[in-house]
């Protein structure tokens, strides 16, 4: 779209204006500078007015048309300019870079036509229009009219579908039974089998428990990993059959509720029956499906499925003034208004969540809701249909900086939980994310996050055990919408969906995700290789094993193709990129395998490094300390430079050090605490492989990062033992430090008192025995005044002594693998944070005493504690 292409132009030129390396520079320095600023100057302006422009809603159409001509000509900027200065940095010394820098700058020139060419056509366009403003609607986060959402998953009108499907549950027979909901996308499925699933009082029964996530596309494997990894221990490389022996085994024997969410065909369900054994323990599994013929299909013949049905127009209200204005009543003035865009929406909850979404962010103007209403009175046909108008008129209303950000999450595949933090690095590699004077990208685009969250165009996923967002997702139909519009706008395309045939040619293509086969991108499309092809990101994920034939016969000769490529996200696809990276001179964002990382050297745009070696004894080469756009890296199999030895070796002129990294992943090693002495600034640091010899410097060095938040800390196997344990210093002083993950340490367990002196700690997990002892004492003093999350994973702890008053914000605790344990404290009952305890390979005591604090916390009117136990 025209925003994002503006945005990564802009970008590009203000790193040539601000650039101090010589591999922009040439003779005619001051020449260059005057073209890139003037270019710069005006795209300022059109981003300016794409911004500005009235979202009037007879407009729509127009403003369409013109966005459409802007990316155009922006792209063709775009390509000019990266295509030219690729050649300048690739260029050797003397005449071939002084031709270089030449061309560069003919380029310049004629970029600097083109736009100042669009600039005057823009400014018509505006004059035109001035003076004749209609009403504009507000769209930003800031401006009035916040949206009043609530974290709550509120289910209106479906009392009735609850308690059938509760009443299933509840059936006498002792078979195995299977409750079918069916019902069109977007009417409350999910929410409705979530909130059964979630009901404390019915987990309970259940010994097992499993939520899987089927989709269109069946995946065997992905459905065998949600359902193993829910009731056992799994190792991510176990075969199909491993994994369905593991399951079966597993809910042998057992009492079990498992949910399969959206399934869409009846062979996907004659594959998944058979894992699920028949004891006779009163096993329930709840289907969900839109296809009446799976839900007769899969059903029990003296259980029918169960159809859930539209809204009345009072729940529609309901559901719609409860998601927007919580407990508050409408306004009398947007009463009959916002009651003739509610019935539009036809009964469907999705339609209703999103418009609520969409006129809690433009205000309470009523002539901005009476402008939302005349778009939608006019519109007739399916309730399906109907709620793609609502959709769609939701996007249109998005601030620009927000549009390419949404439509490039329905790139990602059906029903796939995003992870936040690759999302957000992804979408800065982008250049999606507009830059603000105080405020750094990432806390941006996490703002960006929680609008398009607060219009329920995503929706939360699974959180962290602080309570914060791990993942997020997009209903299916929300996600019809993404493609559609994004492939009208070339911000990204999805290859294998039915919006995109394999005809399709791939060189104009800006940004593509490939779900599964690589042959079906490269080898059914011989002509890309007779033009230049200006594709900027590509991005391969799941179905590795597909990926490893494949590449070896079509990856090598088409990679070679892509020279303008700024994000590369292929870590499952097992091919060395090692010959083919110092091409990509463009690259901000890497995710792959390089055995020879020296080819990084050249990249000096980068900003994720994400890579892994089949090689050993593997380091970045130096350059990359000079690179100050870095801010994530993650080589847990490989090493780090030494700075001292790049600083005596000499690597040009360029100061150390990575000013700008804020995230560091990696193994310990020699060059560790010289690295970590030199980032004060790091925001997360997770560190494998901990050796006793740099045990005390490495800690020494943690008093020197002070913005901390997050850090994960995990010796070597050999490292510390409960006859050698690590010592955790008493000085240890990390003001900010908000998630602590220990293992292998095995520290005393004296020492938990020391990190009850970190202020603003709410995660801490030990884990593998980090720490070591058949008692844990906690005097009154010692207190985790912020802590949420307890995990304890592993140990010979047999008696634990602590009360409320050591723990007093404590919500989630889970212990695993305490085989020695009598119980858990009598006092953490007595928390009334609690939300959770998870109990997973223990005794019979732990399970008992966490039964009677469930029953405690019941008693005092906590009927939102869970109690989760897997036993084996």
């Amino acid at each position: 779209m025209a925003y994002a292409a503006l945005s990564s132009l802009m970008h590009t030129l203000h790193q040539i204006l601000h650039s101090k390396s010589p591999l922009i520079c040439g003779s005619s320095t001051q020449q260059q500078q005057h073209h890139v600023e003037s270019t710069y100057q005006s795209l300022c302006a059109l981003q300016d007015f794409l911004e500005d422009t009235t979202k009037d809603a007879k407009d729509i159409e127009n403003l369409k048309a013109l966005e459409k001509r802007i990316r155009d000509v922006v792209y063709k900027a775009e390509d000019r300019v990266d295509s030219s200065l690729r050649s300048m940095i690739l260029a050797g010394n003397g005449d071939e870079r002084e031709s270089a820098s030449t061309f560069f700058i003919e380029e310049l020139q004629q970029v600097q036509i083109e736009i100042d060419s669009l600039k005057k056509e823009v400014m018509v366009i505006e004059f035109n229009k001035h003076g004749s403003k209609s009403v504009e609607l507000a769209t930003t986060s800031s401006s009035s009219g916040k949206s009043k959402f609530f974290e709550e998953k509120t289910v209106v009108g479906m009392k009735d579908d609850f308690n059938a499907i509760l009443n299933s549950l509840n059936a006498q027979p002792k078979e195995l039974i299977v409750i079918s909901v069916v019902g069109m996308g977007g009417i409350g499925k999910t929410t409705l089998a979530r909130k059964v699933f979630e009901d404390t009082a019915i987990r309970s029964r259940f010994d097992k428990h499993a939520w899987v996530t089927i989709s269109e596309q069946y995946n065997k494997r992905q459905m065998l990993l949600q359902v193993a990894s829910s009731i056992a221990g799994i190792n991510q490389e176990m075969s199909n059959d491993k994994l369905l022996e593991t399951v079966y085994k597993g809910l042998k024997r057992k009492g079990f509720l498992i949910v399969i969410d959206d399934l869409w065909n009846t062979e996907a369900w004659d594959q998944m029956r058979r894992i699920f054994p028949n004891d006779d323990n009163k096993s329930r599994i709840i289907l969900t499906t839109r296809h009446r013929d799976v839900a007769d299909y899969a059903s029990c013949p003296d259980f029918p499925s169960h159809d859930v049905s539209f809204l009345s127009l009072d729940d529609s209200w309901n559901l719609f003034t409860d998601r927007l204005f919580g407990k508050e009543p409408c306004p009398p003035q947007l009463e009959e208004t916002g009651k003739h865009i509610i019935q539009q929406c036809r009964g469907l909850p999705l339609s209703i969540v999103v418009i609520a979404g969409l006129l809690g962010k433009i205000g309470m103007a009523h002539d901005n809701w009476k402008r939302i209403e005349e778009n939608l009175k006019s519109f007739f046909g399916t309730v399906s249909e109907q709620c793609q108008a609502i959709l769609s008129l939701s996007y249109s209303y998005l601030p620009q900086p927000l549009k390419a950000c949404f439509l490039y999450i329905g790139g990602f595949p059906e029903d796939m939980e995003i992870r936040f933090s690759k999302l957000i690095s992804l979408w800065i590699a982008e250049q999606f994310i507009k830059a603000t004077s105080n405020k750094r990208l990432e806390v941006v685009a996490e703002e960006y996050l929680q609008e398009l969250m607060d219009r329920s165009l995503i929706v939360a996923g699974t959180r962290r055990p602080n309570g914060r967002i791990k993942t997020c997702k997009i209903h299916d139909l929300l996600r019809q919408v993404c493609i559609r519009e994004a492939q009208i706008e070339n911000v990204v395309h999805f290859r294998n969906s039915d919006f995109v045939t394999y005809s399709d040619d791939i060189n104009d293509l800006r940004r593509v995700i490939i779900p599964f086969f690589i042959r079906d991108y490269f080898y059914d499309h011989p002509r890309h290789r007779s033009r230049k092809i200006t594709t900027r990101s590509l991005i391969f994920m799941g179905g590795s094993q597909s990926y490893e034939v494949i590449t070896l016969y079509y990856w090598p000769g088409s990679i070679s193709d892509f020279k303008l490529l700024k994000v590369l996200d292929a870590h499952e696809i097992g091919y060395d990129f090692s010959d083919t990276i110092p091409e990509l001179v463009h690259l901000r964002y890497v995710n792959a395998r390089i055995n020879d990382p020296s080819s990084l050297a050249k990249l000096c745009n980068l900003q994720t490094i994400i890579i892994y070696s089949l090689r050993k004894n593997v380091q970045l080469p130096a350059e990359i300390l000079t690179m100050s756009e870095i801010k994530h890296i993650e080589i847990e199999d490989l090493d780090m430079p030494n700075p001292l030895e790049a600083e005596s070796g000499g690597i040009g002129d360029q100061p150390l050090f990575l000013t700008n990294l804020q995230t560091l992943s990696l193994r310990s090693s020699p060059a560790v605490v010289e690295i970590l002495r030199r980032i004060p600034n790091l925001n997360k640091l997770k560190i494998n492989d901990v050796g006793s010899s740099e045990w005390t410097a490495f800690v020494d060095c943690l008093l020197l990062l002070q913005g901390l938040v997050t850090l994960n800390i995990q010796a070597a196997a050999s490292a510390a033992s409960p006859n050698v344990p690590f010592v955790l210093s008493r000085d240890i002083s990390l003001p900010n430090l908000n998630k602590l993950t220990l293992g292998s340490t095995f520290f005393p367990w004296e020492d938990m008192a020391v990190l009850a002196n970190l202020p603003n700690l709410e995660v801490l997990k030990a884990c593998d025995n980090a720490f070591w002892g058949t008692e844990w004492r906690l005097d009154e003093d010692v207190v985790f005044g912020e802590l949420k999350y307890l995990g304890v994973h592993q140990g010979n702890l047999e008696r634990w002594e602590a009360t409320s008053d050591n723990f007093p914000m404590l919500e989630q605790l889970n212990l695993t693998k305490l085989h020695f344990l009598e119980e858990i404290p009598e006092g953490i009952g007595e928390i009334m944070t609690l939300k959770l305890i998870q109990i997973k390979d223990c005794n019979a005591e732990v399970v008992n005493s966490a039964k009677q604090i469930r029953e405690n916390q019941r008693n005092w009117g906590n009927y939102g504690f869970q109690l989760r136990f897997y036993r084996y």
